[in-house]
């Protein structure tokens, strides 16, 4: 009997699950307080008004309102806003 492995098909076969990264909430569209905005590694993006940051870099929003990116100051930092919607009195 031989005592040699298989082809080496038993040692394939790993890989790791797709992780979702990205926009999950472009410009211009409405959100709502605690929805997710941005999946990363690192901060890519960054928080802006009204925008939070998870543990993991995930950037989401507070606030309900409409979502807006910006180029913010001379280091050219991406940022994500919400602009609140107004409550009517």
């Amino acid at each position: 009997m031989a005592h040699k492995k298989a082809g080496g098909s038993s040692r394939n076969g790993r890989d790791s699950q797709a992780k979702r990264l990205g926009v999950k909430v472009y410009g211009g569209e409405k959100v709502n307080a605690g929805q997710i905005l941005v999946r990363q590694r690192g901060t890519r993006v960054h928080p802006g008004v009204n925008v939070g940051i998870g543990r993991d870099h995930t950037l989401y929003a507070r606030v309900g309102g409409q979502v807006q990116y910006a180029v913010r100051g001379a280091d050219s930092k991406n940022t994500v806003n919400i602009l609140a919607e107004k409550t009517p009195a």
